[in-house]
């Protein structure tokens, strides 16, 4: 793409030249803008391209420049949009913020005539967030960053990932989902970093629930298989040795170039069943005393 495309009225997007194992088809960067609107909103400047990041440029005048989360595919060209256009750049890490104050999780903001709803949905990392945004006289759509992609599913990122938070993540945009659809039939979209647009968040995020249940239980069937236990060492992750052991019974058929993101996936679902053991255990749950 050499400038944003349309999507809605006030949504256009424009996918970076990055594509790969993990960015897929490449990073998705969204500018938003109501008909009218003297100036625009960035979500995501992408990797460090100066191609990319001029045509991003050129779509404003850009007023504010929001971030979904720290990885560098979202955030490398932050610091040269800054440069080129003077917007602010908003993100909940104040490490990826460039002259504008950090996210605050529920924070509403008014920027490009349209309404942009901070949503925390940590999980991918400790500081993703989705955003809602709403345009007068166009239904809501969801920015969501990676915590819902448009092909495939979602890593549980280290460091600072977590299965429990995703879980509980997945609820939160089901519901607001479901809160927020016009009418039966009328699902709300979910625009995604990478792949495709999600014509049904609900649906998909359901699907996502499944997926992520299904693969918590073949973690469980290959500790047993090992004779092991998802046991936690002193700094609060499981031993390589038997995330890799894991790993090679519940992602045997994965490709090398996602046996990485295999691996994190897996550490954070032994990290999430080590914790409830530890609290059924607390609680007394499954043995005596």
């Amino acid at each position: 793409m050499t400038e944003p495309t349309p999507i809605t009225r006030s949504v256009a997007v424009l996918r970076a030249d990055n594509p790969g194992p993990m960015t897929l088809d490449g990073t998705r960067s969204y500018v938003l803008r109501a008909p009218g609107a003297p100036s625009a909103v960035v979500v995501d400047p992408g990797p460090d391209d100066e191609r990319h990041l001029a045509a991003l440029a050129a779509a404003g005048p850009v007023e504010l420049v929001l971030i979904t989360h720290r990885h560098a595919d979202h955030t490398a060209g932050s610091a040269r949009l800054h440069a080129l256009t003077g917007a602010p750049v908003r993100a909940v890490d104040p490490a990826h913020c460039h002259g504008g104050a950090p996210l605050r999780r529920g924070e509403r903001i008014s920027a490009g005539r349209v309404r942009v709803d901070v949503v925390a949905t940590p999980g991918h990392t400790a500081d993703s967030v989705c955003f809602l945004v709403a345009a007068e006289g166009e239904p809501h759509v969801v920015l969501t960053g990676d915590t819902v992609l448009g092909r495939g599913t979602t890593v549980i990122a280290e460091p600072d990932g977590s299965l429990g938070d995703y879980l509980t993540s997945l609820d939160r945009l089901e519901g607001m989902a479901v809160a927020l659809s016009p009418a039966p039939g009328a699902p709300v979209a979910g625009l995604p970093a990478h792949g495709p647009v999600v014509d049904d968040l609900a649906d998909r995020v359901r699907a996502y629930r499944a997926h992520r249940l299904d693969r918590l239980a073949q973690v469980r069937a290959a500790l047993e298989a090992l004779g092991a236990a998802p046991a936690i060492d002193g700094a609060r992750r499981p031993g390589d040795d038997l995330v890799d052991r894991v790993t090679a019974l519940v992602y045997a058929d994965v490709d090398p170039s996602v046996r990485r993101a295999a691996r994190q996936s897996v550490r954070a679902q032994l990290e999430y069943l080590a914790r409830a053991a530890g609290r059924d255990a607390a609680r007394g749950v499954g043995g005596g005393s």
